[in-house]
């Protein structure tokens, strides 16, 4: 291979790519399908309050690095999968939610049921990794759209962006100010 035919790597300094700003939750674009086949990379911003709600993908795997502050986090298939809120679950060997610090990594295979919330009083902020790309990229878009729409997270049309992207939604997103 000629060097003229070696393609160029992508830098993203620190507080650049492309943002998106909600109420409810800021996500930056680090690296999207444009820039890679196996991954699209955020860095989110998740407010006090915001809870993504337990739920599945079939086909997606993503790792979640908390950088500053904590959130709570789990990621497996409990003995009971109920509707309303996924912080009492508990897996068949015994693992429950989790407190992550900052530096805690979190990998999430196809079809393992996960969650992230923030209960504390102050942001948290995280990298997250979605394969393949570029489902999430285009599932932030929408979402977003969504919940700049009102004061009142219209959940049906969560549903619908969620069935659409793979996301099987077994407990509900709530995002602090519902």
């Amino acid at each position: 291979m000629s060097l003229a035919a070696v393609p160029e790597g992508l830098v993203v300094p620190p507080g650049e790519g492309r943002t998106l700003v909600t109420a409810a939750q800021q996500v930056t674009f680090k690296v999207t399908g444009e820039h890679s086949r196996a991954a699209s990379s955020f860095e989110v911003l998740v407010p006090p309050g915001f809870d993504v709600g337990a739920h599945a993908h079939s086909r997606s795997e993503e790792l979640f690095y908390v950088l500053e502050g904590e959130l709570d986090i789990l990621a497996f298939e409990p003995l009971v999968r109920t509707r309303d809120s996924w912080r009492e679950w508990e897996s068949a060997s015994g693992q429950r939610l989790v407190r992550a610090e900052p530096g805690t990594v979190i990998v999430v295979p196809p079809g393992c049921p996960h969650a992230f919330a923030n209960p504390t009083g102050e942001p948290a902020r995280m990298f997250f990794q979605a394969s393949p790309p570029p489902d999430h990229e285009r599932y932030f878009e929408e979402l977003f759209e969504i919940l700049r729409s009102g004061p009142q997270v219209d959940q049906e049309a969560v549903a619908e962006l969620r069935a659409r992207y793979d996301i099987e939604q077994i407990t509900p997103l709530r995002t602090g100010r519902d």
